[in-house]
């Protein structure tokens, strides 16, 4: 099986996970040293929100470089200056410096470098591995990446804010700088030919026409817009709900780690189920039910602080984001061109995960006027509404889109 895969996806498969592993560090240890500076819900909330800004300001220029450069240096250069920053955040916790402001600024500082790097990694798949092996590609890259990022990542980051936060802070450097070697191994050049020479504006605009036109891209990128809006304006606020004394779970920092592990629990699980429900029910169908877990996500901790009952709904959550993401992901890998690929990818994360950042907003000042249970009830009602658009998502769709792919015609 990891034979029709290729050495270069396995190094490129390495890489991806130490970078992963780094990022659950870093995601884990900014809130939980930043509530050491300050307790306002909207100063914590505002670290996610400047966290994943990039993805709603700087989205479309990243895709548009990422279809004009070598991918693999994309990948490789964002790398090294993400480790460059959080070592500069090493310094500054070092020599006592590290306000909740100083924290701002490394936190969308590499959240561009991430926008950068995620883009030209979905990128760079269907030139490593042949699309038929696509979904497989992608099981077997997303459940590296969460298991280092949500099961690794979060433990190890609140067990290493325990330490101190200079061990939090330094220790991802160091896997960022393995992973660009790693990544080094992976030979070849990934820079797709241009046939005439055009403007960084125009390459955006023939990326967004593409998503535009294209119906069943642009329902998809609306439901996953949807369901981040939601998932970041709950996780958010989560850590108030969840750490402290004071708070309603009343979890230690390690607690709240071992929480979010639950959830990549379920995504591993459902890394290695996907290929099997997919056949069984179809792509349609196995959408639907992954979206049920969206909805379970906010709704559990709005009716109850049971931590067992809780983690159950993470884990289940957990489960149908990765059923959705490997359907999605591999679907557009296999029917948008190789030369649109880039801009294709960060148009639909414009409109994907451009919410994050605003669903971070919606939840900070819902929490700060209302409450913190508030912010999940009001996110149960908004995933409930996500099901309004699966309607026109059918199998039948989706096959139509593939063979117009295979014979160069675009589905509108």
């Amino acid at each position: 099986m990891g034979s029709t895969l290729g050495i270069a996806y396995w190094r490129l498969w390495t890489s991806a996970g130490l970078s992963n592993l780094a990022d659950g560090i870093v995601k884990i240890a900014l809130p939980l040293v930043a509530i050491h500076v300050t307790r306002s819900p909207v100063l914590i909330a505002g670290l996610a929100f400047v966290f994943t800004l990039p993805w709603l300001v700087f989205a479309l220029p990243a895709g548009a470089l990422v279809d004009r450069l070598d991918r693999r240096r994309v990948m490789l250069g964002a790398n090294t200056v993400r480790a460059t920053l959080l070592a500069l955040l090493a310094i500054a916790v070092a020599v006592h410096v590290a306000s909740i402001w100083v924290l701002y600024v490394i936190a969308i500082s590499v959240g561009v470098a991430e926008t950068l790097y995620d883009t030209a990694s979905q990128s760079i798949l269907p030139q490593i591995v042949p699309r038929e092996h696509l979904s497989r590609a992608n099981g077997r890259l997303y459940a590296m990446e969460l298991g280092a990022a949500e099961i690794v990542g979060p433990p190890l980051g609140g067990l290493l804010v325990g330490v101190g936060a200079l061990a939090a802070f330094a220790t991802p450097v160091g896997m960022w700088i393995v992973a660009i070697g790693a990544l080094l191994l992976v030979r070849g050049g990934f820079r797709l030919p241009r046939t005439e020479r055009t403007t960084l504006r125009a390459d955006i605009a023939e990326g967004l026409r593409y998503l535009v036109r294209h119906r069943l891209l642009r329902q998809l990128a609306m439901l996953v817009g949807i369901f981040n809006f939601s998932g970041n304006a709950t996780t958010a606020i989560l850590v108030l709900y969840a750490v402290g004394p004071a708070s309603p779970m009343k979890l230690s920092a390690q607690g709240y780690g071992v929480l979010l592990t639950l959830f990549a629990i379920g995504s591993i699980a459902g890394s290695f189920g996907t290929e099997r429900i997919e056949r069984r029910i179809g792509r349609a169908r196995s959408l639907m039910l992954s979206m049920v877990g969206t909805v379970v996500r906010a709704l559990v901790p709005a009716v109850t602080t049971n931590v067992y009952v809780i983690a159950v709904a993470y884990f289940v959550s957990g489960f149908g984001t990765m059923l959705w993401n490997i359907i999605t992901v591999s679907l557009r890998q296999r029917i948008t061109p190789d030369r649109l690929l880039g801009r294709l990818n960060s148009c639909y994360r414009l409109l994907a995960w451009g919410t994050i950042p605003l669903g971070a907003a919606a939840g900070g000042l819902l929490a700060q006027w209302f409450g913190l249970r508030l912010v999940f009830v009001a996110m149960t009602g908004v995933t409930l509404l996500s099901f309004l658009l699966m309607r026109s998502v059918t199998d039948t769709a989706i096959e139509a889109a593939e063979e117009a792919q295979e014979l160069g015609v675009t589905v509108k």
